[in-house]
């Protein structure tokens, strides 16, 4: 991590969300607890993680939201207007498959090629958890609960439906083995 670390993160993302989007805002701030516990698996790259969950869904912010792609939109903002760090910016911009959901959007090559997926599974299966066991209140939930509820908010034929009908299996799979790293981690 740069300079701007997960203090910072934390000031950005509350600065954004917290009166424009305040159900948005109480997400984040459950995937940021998600991530301090499960940082611990990380090692050195825990802090990456937290800043990461705090700005995951910045893209979101009104103000931000240039292409209506919150991830494309949020990694470009802390590019250009932070300078942040790469592997940050990177996570925040593929977090949650969202090379999958760029495609049903025509945005695909896009987001590859401005920020390319990072090449360290664990760190970002763990970015998932964080994401997908959170509800949009904030509270703990299982990735099946919150792909239904993605589904039934959005609709199974909406391009967000699409999607995540089509990254459940992956979403999924993230989950279980960033489970299994927690459970092989000693406390």
């Amino acid at each position: 991590m740069s300079a701007l670390g997960e203090g910072w993160a934390a000031q950005i993302a509350e600065a954004e969300l917290s009166s424009t989007l305040p159900r948005r805002w109480a997400h984040t701030q459950g995937v940021d607890k998600r991530a301090v516990e499960v940082g611990r698996v990380l090692g050195r790259d825990a802090s990456l993680l937290i800043a990461a969950a705090a700005l995951h869904d910045v893209g979101y912010a009104p103000r931000l939201a240039t292409t209506g792609f919150h991830p494309l939109d949020g990694a470009r903002f802390l590019r250009d207007e932070h300078g942040a760090d790469e592997r940050l910016v990177r996570l925040v911009a593929n977090h949650s498959f969202a090379l999958l959901e760029a495609e049903e959007r025509g945005l695909h090559e896009e987001l590859a090629t401005e920020f390319p997926l990072l090449e360290e599974p664990l760190l970002v299966d763990a970015l998932v958890y964080c994401d997908m066991t959170t509800t949009p209140d904030g509270d703990r939930t299982t990735a099946q609960d919150r792909v239904a509820e993605i589904r039934s908010r959005y609709g199974d034929d909406s391009m967000v439906g699409r999607f995540i009908r089509r990254a459940a299996p992956e979403i999924f799979a993230s989950v279980e083995r960033v489970e299994a790293a927690l459970t092989a981690q000693p406390r």
